[in-house]
């Protein structure tokens, strides 16, 4: 139902993570334990998954924040359940809030800043890596909370990787070429690697960078729209803070 703990967050006890993974509960469920609402399940069923899934986590339906993703570059700070909410980034200091991204094969980054006791997600598919969303969230960590880059722990949620995740020529122009490889007339796109050195170039030691090797498109186990077309479902990664007793 859910992937373990990455080991880059497991030294922190107070975070709180997960990933769903594909599971067949119920036997008419076409899209494999689906978290999205708009693809066409039903509404009681993706409810119904998201408890499962949030319940495993210590966490419920009305302490987790699902925005509308639109492929942005829109950063947004939040502290409490807020509706109609749209972006690709979050970002809290809120305890027992989760984050959740809804991806089925773009590119999901996971921060915490272990000083300040912060955490953002963020989803960046082509459009958002475009865009630079993840760079954008680090700057707003650094003006809105103070945090140093330095401080900040990173983990890339299972995505497509690139010998998948093929694009047209006209990327070309949109990405540099150390992240395109050549396939006939078209190219085969690394998101990963161009978030991870938009980190590094920000100052986040690559040593506290962890990337997952899971490729949504070739791993039968996770969501992916590329391989499933309209019969895909969607995964949520969802990271929290934990209230303590300090």
């Amino acid at each position: 139902m859910l992937i373990p703990k990455p080991k880059i967050f497991e030294q922190f006890p107070e975070i709180v993570f997960g990933f769903s993974t594909k599971s067949k509960i119920q036997q008419d469920d076409k899209y494999h334990f689906n978290m999205s609402k708009s693809i066409g399940d039903l509404k009681e069923r993706v409810e119904n998954n998201r408890s499962l899934f949030f319940n495993k986590l210590g966490l419920t339906i009305n302490n987790v924040i699902i925005q509308k993703q639109i492929h942005s570059d829109i950063v947004n700070i939040v502290d409490k359940l807020l509706p109609g909410l749209e972006g690709d980034a979050l970002i809290t200091k809120t305890k027992n809030l989760g984050l959740a991204i809804c991806t089925a094969d773009c590119t999901n980054i996971y921060l915490h800043d272990s000083t300040n006791k912060i955490i953002a997600a963020v989803h960046s598919g082509w459009e958002g890596t475009e865009k630079r969303i993840l760079e954008k969230t680090l700057v707003k960590l650094e003006k809105e909370f103070n945090s140093n880059p330095k401080n900040i722990y990173a983990y890339f949620g299972p995505s497509i990787s690139q010998k998948n995740y093929e694009v047209g020529k006209e990327f070309d122009k949109k990405f540099d070429s150390k992240y395109l490889e050549p396939k006939g007339e078209k190219y085969l796109l690394d998101l990963k690697s161009a978030n991870k050195d938009m980190l590094i170039s920000l100052g986040v030691p690559e040593n506290q960078i962890e990337v997952s090797e899971i490729c949504s498109y070739g791993d039968s186990n996770f969501h992916s729209y590329r391989r499933d077309k309209q019969n895909s479902g969607r995964a949520l990664g969802v990271i929290a803070i934990k209230k303590t007793d300090e």
